[in-house]
């Protein structure tokens, strides 16, 4: 397993960047903008991590070689956060999504959102934090019986 991000919304990514970035002196490695789901993610590192060598993948959430990242969330429609969801969720990274999740229902821990793409699971703590796995590499071949399992509670 490897620890990827921690994610946070925020409703100005203007005023974000200029604490995260012009204040608390994190670097910006990354920028995803996505019109369909009306929202941007930004990457920041710290100063003193450095970038891999290996490129990072373009997608939502992964880092490639990045050292542990902070994901900034904006959501274009305005919203105001309650109950600590402007807290969104950590990621971690593991070699084989789907023995990982059976290892973790073999302890009694619900999958909430089950791994159906051989790519993404989402689990809680006992807190109630969002924890999203994600496939290291490409996605495994989708396979039963998580294809066709429905997610359970929020997540």
């Amino acid at each position: 397993m490897r620890y990827l991000h921690t994610m946070v919304r925020v409703r100005d990514l203007h005023r974000a960047l200029d604490f995260y970035v012009g204040k608390l002196g994190l670097e910006e490695v990354y920028r995803y903008d996505n019109d369909k789901g009306k929202f941007t993610n930004v990457f920041l590192k710290a100063s003193g991590d450095t970038v891999g060598t290996a490129p990072r993948e373009k997608k939502m959430g992964a880092s490639g070689a990045l050292a542990p990242v902070l994901e900034l969330t904006h959501n274009w429609e305005p919203e105001e956060y309650a109950s600590g969801r402007n807290f969104g969720h950590l990621a971690y990274e593991v070699e084989n999504i789907y023995e990982y999740c059976a290892k973790l229902q073999q302890t009694g821990v619900v999958i909430n959102r089950p791994p159906r793409d051989g790519k993404m699971a989402f689990i809680k703590s006992p807190d109630g934090i969002s924890i999203e796995l994600l496939q290291a590499g490409e996605p495994l071949s989708p396979e039963e019986p998580w294809k066709s399992m429905p997610n359970t509670g929020e997540w």
